[in-house]
């Protein structure tokens, strides 16, 4: 069941991205309410997976291989339509390609990706539920925020709306799509720290 909620992330993602892309603010603002749903879902597939005792290595997969995709398309999505600068998906796509890669290592050892923490400040920065949670929040403000300021920016060609509104929804949700960067890189900076050592052969002490 855990994995089937994680696996239904992806097609409702293609859903969401061609949404943004429709000229209906309608469309964008509906995009807007899928994309709650989408960051929800990667909660619910963990405590489904908890509370029926599926955890497991292809769990743990799944779910990063989901919020992977998630964050790389819909971070790629808005800077091609001009909400945020593509300094941001460029930081996402390398912070992603080098921690996923390391965490591969353990792996392929057998070990769960979440699992893979040794000292205590990089279990508090990688899997602590107040770093989960913080990340989760700040994604989940900026992905639909920029959602719905792209339905504004609608409303704004039509005279409805004063293109100056349109624009301070914007960087109100451009500061927090900086603030979810700097959660990203709070989180993995720890996994790239930790995989030293263990590339060299030995393990930092917990």
């Amino acid at each position: 069941m855990a994995n089937a909620i994680t696996l239904a992330r992806f097609p409702l993602l293609i859903i969401i991205a061609v949404l943004l892309y429709l000229p209906s603010a309608g469309a964008r603002l509906a995009a807007a309410g899928l994309l709650v749903a989408i960051i929800i879902m990667d909660s619910l597939d963990g405590i489904v997976a908890r509370a029926r005792h599926e955890e497991s290595v292809l769990g743990s997969l799944l779910d990063i291989m989901a919020d992977r995709a998630v964050e790389l398309v819909l971070w790629v999505c808005y800077a091609d339509l001009g909400l945020i600068p593509v300094a941001i998906p460029i930081i996402y796509i390398i912070r992603g390609t080098v921690v996923d890669g390391l965490r591969n290592i353990h792996v392929g050892e057998g070990t769960a990706p979440f699992k893979v923490m040794r000292t205590a400040v990089g279990r508090w920065l990688v899997v602590s539920p107040a770093m989960r949670t913080g990340y989760a929040i700040s994604k989940l403000l900026s992905f639909s925020g920029l959602a719905v300021a792209h339905a504004l920016a609608v409303y704004a060609a039509q005279g409805a709306v004063r293109a100056e509104a349109v624009e301070t929804v914007r960087l109100v949700f451009l500061v927090s799509s900086w603030i979810s960067v700097a959660f990203c890189l709070a989180r993995g900076i720890p996994v790239v720290v930790e995989a030293v050592p263990a590339l060299r052969g030995s393990r930092p002490s917990a």
